[in-house]
């Protein structure tokens, strides 16, 4: 069963969606998997921004199969939090920009799989949290470091340490979200936004993305090192020329053609 799907839309966006709305898209082995490999399968030459969202109305991800875990062993906990992790990381690594579109319950591995994104925007009904230590774990698929990155240790280690959900309009008071919407508008507003990116130059794009996160594991010198490597591999690219050429004749650019 097809539990991860992926919809290729016109304009250069795609939309993945996590479709197990009747256990409320909690994550188990199959459904890391299956993430797992539709990232493999994106193709940035014909993908420039993904919106990364939930099946039906309730929940975005309502977090990882408890009745899965429930009995693993040390072992076993360690590698599945391996297998999260490493799946997480690919996305956020994903070269092509990408827009989470919570529509509901993130908790646990849906927040985490929410903060793997670089945009998080979500709806008026959305509830987000870490509850693990109520279930005698920690966050396991990047959630202690993502958050306290995300919206300062402080604030993390409250929400982490009591198992607080917060509901839409904290979230975006702290920073987890970037923008809250009616539950009605939010994909119509999240195709927006990705249309948006996806109008720009790609190369461009990527690059900013790249440098971004590269230059967040890094001090600031060799942060800058890495924007400068990246700033001049975007010249003598068809885009820049395009680009460029059309700013100085005073014109709209052609359409960008990611090369």
């Amino acid at each position: 069963m097809a539990f991860v799907e992926l919809e290729e839309r016109a304009g250069g966006v795609a939309i993945l969606t996590i479709n197990r709305p009747e256990a409320l898209n909690a994550l188990n082995g199959e459904v890391i998997s299956q993430l797992n490999e539709t990232l493999d399968r994106i193709d940035p030459a014909s993908v420039r921004c993904l919106i990364v969202t939930g099946a039906g109305q309730k929940a975005f991800v309502a977090g990882a199969d408890i009745a899965q875990m429930r009995d693993l062993t040390q072992a076993e906990g360690e590698a599945f939090g391996k297998q999260g992790n490493d799946v997480f990381r690919k996305l956020e690594t994903l070269s092509v920009p990408t827009v989470a579109a919570v529509n509901g319950f993130a908790l646990g591995g849906g927040c985490e799989l929410a903060m793997s994104c670089d945009i998080r925007l979500c709806a008026d009904t959305a509830v987000f949290g870490q509850p693990e230590v109520g279930l005698g774990i920690t966050p396991g698929f990047g959630g202690t470091q993502r958050m306290a990155r995300l919206i300062g240790p402080g604030k993390a280690k409250e929400l982490l340490y009591t198992a607080r959900n917060i509901k839409a309009p904290e979230a975006l008071s702290v920073g987890l979200v970037q923008a809250v919407y009616h539950v009605e508008t939010l994909m119509a507003e999240a195709e927006k936004l990705a249309g948006r990116i996806a109008g720009n130059a790609p190369i461009a794009v990527r690059a900013c993305k790249k440098a971004v996160n590269d230059g967040l594991e890094a001090d600031m010198d060799a942060a800058l090192l890495v924007e400068e490597k990246l700033f001049g591999s975007c010249f003598e690219t068809a885009d820049q020329k395009n680009a460029m050429t059309a700013f100085v004749e005073k014109r709209k650019p052609d359409p960008f053609i990611n090369g």
